[in-house]
């Protein structure tokens, strides 16, 4: 697994996590900031295997994306898929 597929790089680091915690903000609110954070790193991802920008990406292509994470999970394992839940 190269760098790009590990867990961390999907998800908030620490560093990220602790700003968004230090952010005025309530709870609800942050949990929302981590999500789209690490939804943006996602899409950032999903854009580069599709050889886009990610303002180019489709709906399509991402759940196309999606369903081909699933598949390699199911057929493979979870360490073959780039989403590790």
């Amino acid at each position: 697994m190269d760098a790009s597929q590990q867990p961390s790089s999907q998800f908030l680091t620490f560093e990220e996590s602790a700003k968004v915690d230090a952010a005025l903000l309530s709870s609800h609110e942050k949990f929302l900031t981590r999500l789209t954070i690490s939804s943006l790193k996602l899409l950032k991802h999903i854009a580069a295997e599709n050889g886009v920008n990610i303002e180019d990406l489709t709906p399509q292509q991402v759940l196309t994306w999606f369903e081909k994470d699933g598949k390699i999970r199911r057929e493979q394992g979870i360490d073959a898929a780039y989403l590790k839940w």
